[in-house]
């Protein structure tokens, strides 16, 4: 039997897992919601949830691949023949199809992405209108070619394995992510009017802090900015050895994703601010409102390519991940290799998401399925598989492999009750504010 790949050391693995964890939902959400919800005061249940919650779902999850070497898929399958139980193969592949649905949407996005980084090498994106481009470029076939760019960058990535592809990707691109981050913040805080949204960010406000929506939307953003779906972040984790740290990778995790959302609040916020542009946009805030900020800045040109490529930096991170968890499960699943693998999941991934490039409407309604409900369903699939149907002690065992400071026994009805109930109140609050995360 061939060898199992594996990361090369704890930075390689801790910078992938940021990688994938650093997506554009920190990006365009985590900015607005600081500022939206008390400013500072929204840090402090986004804190206490980040790392306690979010922290802990990727200890389970960096666990559970570990100690079963494969994929959701794998260890569920396992579990249930253990146990006696029908379905572990049906039940098994829910995770890496749910977390294929977020690589069509998301790879139509980056397709978007890879446009605008273009028109700003180009300088056509200091000429165009902002304000009607993106409704005329987006939910078009004209966006099609740029949505198979995303793809196939994505393919090739996963192809090369996870040494010499992810491992190598992220070793690079994310120090330079963090560069591009730091840079461009500078930028933003020395221009005119600036200032307000510096305020917009640090001003704090603490009538948020007895507000219930603000605890609801710290809970959703500190849930998925660790990218807690039950497959990405438990194959990463099949590919660490016994000597890993499994508590110290995920708080470092959770900390520098942490980091670099913060980063990008003060890259975006005080530029938007500058130019009175409207800081709630959400995802248009990347493909009208700061193509605005651009042209009105000078050296405007050479901003905006900086800014998306950081921004190609941090969706391509993600996407390698959503291919890896759903590729190795097929990959196990059908004994193929991992180039037909992965050229398998991207040709699927590419002909179902078409109808989403080309229709906003299938667009909106398939991208909240998938994130409102698939994904955190998956994640509480593997979380309730792993403390419900294995040993307390052999869960303990699989977490703390190589901990210097192993999780106490009081992590088990923790694990148990508050976590699995917790990703319960997230599906929940998730539906009825039509996401949170």
């Amino acid at each position: 039997m061939k060898e199992r790949e594996s990361f090369s050391n704890k930075f390689g693995f801790v910078i992938s897992c940021v990688g994938a964890a650093l997506g554009l939902g920190n990006i365009w959400m985590f900015s607005y919601r600081l500022g939206a919800y008390g400013g500072p005061v929204f840090l402090i249940p986004y804190f206490i949830f980040v790392f306690v919650l979010g922290s802990a779902g990727l200890i389970i999850e960096f666990a559970f691949g570990r100690h079963f070497k494969g994929g959701s898929y794998t260890g569920i399958t396992e579990i249930f023949k253990r146990r006696g139980l029908k379905g572990g193969k049906v039940v098994g592949l829910i995770p890496p199809i749910g977390l294929m649905g977020v690589l069509m949407f998301y790879s139509v996005v980056i397709g978007w992405i890879l446009k605008y980084f273009m028109m700003s090498v180009s300088g056509e994106l200091m000429i165009i209108d902002p304000t009607t481009f993106f409704d005329s470029f987006s939910g078009t076939t004209s966006s099609v070619p740029y949505f198979f760019l995303a793809i196939l960058i994505t393919v090739v990535i996963v192809s090369l394995g996870v040494t010499k592809g992810i491992e190598k990707l992220n070793k690079w691109i994310m120090p330079i992510l963090f560069g591009l981050f730091i840079l461009l913040t500078i930028r933003g805080i020395t221009l005119p009017g600036a200032m307000e949204g510096v305020k917009y960010l640090l001003t704090p406000e603490w009538s948020h802090l007895f507000n219930a929506e603000t605890w609801v939307m710290a809970l959703g953003q500190a849930f998925f900015t660790v990218s807690l779906n039950g497959c990405g972040m438990v194959v990463y984790g099949s590919y660490i050895s016994k000597k890993f740290d499994i508590p110290s990778a995920a708080l470092s995790t959770a900390l520098f994703d942490t980091v670099a959302a913060l980063l990008a609040s003060f890259m975006i916020m005080p530029a938007v601010f500058a130019f009175g542009l409207d800081p709630a946009a959400g995802p248009s805030l990347l493909f009208i409102t700061l193509p605005q900020v651009f042209q009105a800045m000078p050296y405007g040109n050479i901003l905006s390519t900086l800014f998306f490529l950081s921004i190609i930096f941090a969706a391509i991170s993600s996407s390698v991940n959503m291919l890896e968890g759903s590729m190795e499960a097929f990959m196990t699943w059908t004994k193929r290799t991992r180039i037909q693998a992965c050229s398998v999941i991207g040709a699927i991934s590419f002909v179902l998401a078409l109808p989403l490039a080309t229709n906003g409407a299938y667009f909106g309604q398939f991208a909240d399925l998938v994130t409102i409900v698939i994904s955190p369903v998956a994640a509480l699939i593997v979380t309730g598989v792993f403390f419900y149907l294995l040993d307390p002690k052999e869960v303990l065992v699989a977490i703390n492999e190589g901990a210097k400071r192993p999780v106490p026994k009081a992590f088990i009805p923790f694990g148990k009750y508050i976590f699995v109930g917790v990703t319960l109140i997230v599906i929940v609050l998730g539906v009825a504010y039509g996401g949170i995360g």
